[in-house]
C-alpha cells in the first residue's frame, strides 16, 4: 500500500470517530521517517484511544502494516505508527503545547475527502 493510500484511509478512519482539526503536513522532503504526519485533537482521553484504535484497525484491513502504538496508557498523545505516515491524536491542550505543525513545517494540507474504496 503506497503513502498516499495509507494517509487517505488513516484521515478516513479519523473522520469516522469525529477527530477534530485534522491537518495532513506532507514531510517527506524534511525526514526519511515518513512522508506524512497527521496531526488530529480529541477531546477525550477515551476518543483518543477510540480514534487510535479505529486508525490502527482500519489500515491493518486494508492490509498496511502498523509499526507500533505508543501512549495509549496515558490517552493524552497517541501515536500510530504506520511506517510512511505517522498519526498523532492529541487532546488540544498537549496539541497547542507541542505545535507539531509549526515544529515540523511540513506543507499544510486540511485533511483531504476522500471516496472510501470499499
Amino acid at each position: 500500500m503506497d503513502s498516499q493510500r495509507i494517509r487517505d484511509e488513516a484521515v478516513l478512519a479519523l473522520e469516522d470517530i469525529k477527530a477534530k482539526d485534522i491537518e495532513v503536513l506532507d514531510v517527506h522532503r524534511m525526514t526519511s521517517l515518513c512522508d506524512y504526519m497527521i496531526i488530529a485533537s480529541a477531546d477525550s482521553t477515551r476518543q483518543t484511544r477510540a480514534l487510535a484504535r479505529n486508525v490502527e484497525d482500519r489500515l491493518r484491513e486494508k492490509g498496511a502494516t502498523v509499526y507500533g502504538v505508543e501512549g495509549e496508557q496515558s490517552g493524552e498523545w497517541i501515536l500510530v505508527d504506520l511506517g510512511a505516515v505517522v498519526v498523532h491524536v492529541m487532546q488540544p491542550a498537549v496539541r497547542e503545547y507541542y505545535d507539531l505543525s509549526e515544529l515540523w513545517g511540513g506543507s499544510r494540507r486540511p485533511a483531504l475527502r476522500v471516496a472510501s474504496s470499499g
